[in-house]
Formats: structure tokens, C-alpha cells, sequence
């Protein structure tokens, strides 16, 4: 009887976590509506969006990490006679 009762119990904390994420899930995809709606706004002021959505992507890294890659892509360009 008892192992019936911890099954149970698993099972329960099983249906919390995905309702949880469920929820979560809900929130994500309001906040990503929520984005849309903004870049839209953006576009339709004149924003390039393509320049929002990079400048924010570098934004979340660090000064090092981003001059890294720049100088990488810098290279990659010379090399291909881009620059």
C-alpha cells in the first residue's frame, strides 16, 4: 500500500511541474507576442528591424566577447576581399 501512496505522490508533483511549465509556456508566448507588436511599432516608425534585433544580440555580450567576434568577422571579410 505504501508504494501506491508514493506513486502518488510522484505523480502529483509530476502534474505540478507541468503545469508549471505550461503556464510558463502561456507567459512566454504573450511576452513574444508582446515583441512582435514592439518591432512592429519599430518598423513602422522607419526602425530597420534586422539592425534592432542584431544590436540587441550584441548588447547580451559582454565588450570582449563582441570585439572577439568582430575582429573574427573582420579577418573572414579581408580575406574574402569584402573590405
Amino acid at each position: 500500500m505504501e508504494e501506491n501512496s508514493v506513486e502518488n505522490v510522484a505523480a502529483a508533483e509530476l502534474r505540478q511541474f507541468i503545469e508549471r511549465i505550461e503556464r510558463l509556456e502561456e507567459e512566454k508566448a504573450a511576452i513574444q507576442s508582446d515583441i512582435k507588436d514592439v518591432m512592429g511599432e519599430a518598423k513602422g516608425r522607419g526602425y530597420d528591424t534586422k539592425a534592432i534585433r542584431t544590436i540587441i544580440r550584441l548588447r547580451k555580450k559582454d565588450a570582449n566577447e563582441r570585439l572577439e567576434e568582430e575582429s573574427i568577422l573582420q579577418t573572414y571579410m579581408a580575406a574574402l576581399g569584402m573590405e
